[in-house]
């Protein structure tokens, strides 16, 4: 199978680097930076190759170009591919039905992956109208991390939380390293202490069918320590300040897809 990517920036490289430990595929991979593209295909045992090659040759064509672009791009290669190729978009806002004015819709798949695909840990979410296309995405991706298959009117919403969460994740990380050194902490082992306990309550929330109040709860003995960071949170708006910016990314979601 041969498997081509248009545009390799963090997250296509990502996900490039993930299918190609799929058996049996050939990668092929066109950026407008050759030097990057040449440094990937190296590394991946891939072939570089103009758009127009890939759209050819290509059995499934990751697209991973800005929003913006994506209009014109596949207005020009849609005649150029066969008609049983599977075209995987990774634009933010795009819909399948803007993706069908131009592409058959019965092999379109909509995608949202997350940065820690780049080390196997990501959150990917995607939508099909095809079910037919779902095993093919699960097994292309399945190294990257978790996949969720979610509704096509939710994948704006799954964007903004999964898609974007790791940057706010990240400055949370931030902040409470700092807040370490502000103890008398050193750097490297705050940024370490936060990441590991951030880690780990994560896995508690996935390896149990505990609600994450609960296990908060757990943590929380009346009159300590915990409980009084929690009320200073709640004072600071902390829950809805996040629940805001997920709002606020789902929209913006939204508007680079028009």
């Amino acid at each position: 199978m041969k498997i081509g990517f248009i545009g390799i920036g963090n997250m296509g490289g990502a996900l490039a680097k993930a299918v190609a430990q799929v058996p049996a595929t050939e990668l092929l991979l066109s950026n407008h930076n050759p030097a990057k593209a040449q440094v990937l295909a190296q590394e991946l045992g891939a072939s570089l190759a103009s758009n127009e090659d890939i759209a050819t040759q290509a059995d499934v064509i990751f697209l991973g170009v800005k929003p913006y672009l994506m209009a014109d791009l596949i207005s020009q290669l849609a005649v150029l591919a066969k008609p049983e190729t599977i075209w995987i978009s990774m634009a933010a806002g795009i819909t399948l039905t803007s993706l069908s004015q131009y592409l058959p819709t019965e092999y379109l798949v909509r995608i949202m992956p997350n940065t820690p695909v780049a080390i196997g840990e990501g959150m990917t979410t995607y939508s099909v109208v095809n079910s037919d296309l779902a095993p093919v995405v699960e097994t292309l991706l399945a190294s990257s991390g978790q996949l969720m298959q979610v509704s096509e009117n939710l994948m704006d919403a799954a964007t903004a939380l999964a898609g974007c969460g790791p940057a706010f994740v990240y400055q949370m990380i931030e902040a409470l390293t700092d807040a370490g050194i502000e103890q008398g902490i050193q750097a490297s082992d705050a940024k370490r202490l936060v990441a590991q306990t951030l880690l780990g309550a994560a896995q508690m929330v996935l390896g149990s069918e505990k609600h994450p109040a609960q296990l908060r709860q757990e943590v929380t003995s009346p009159g300590g320590s915990t409980i009084a960071g929690v009320v200073s949170l709640e004072k600071s708006g902390f829950r809805s300040a996040l629940m805001q910016a997920v709002s606020a990314a789902a929209q913006r979601t939204q508007e680079l897809g028009k």
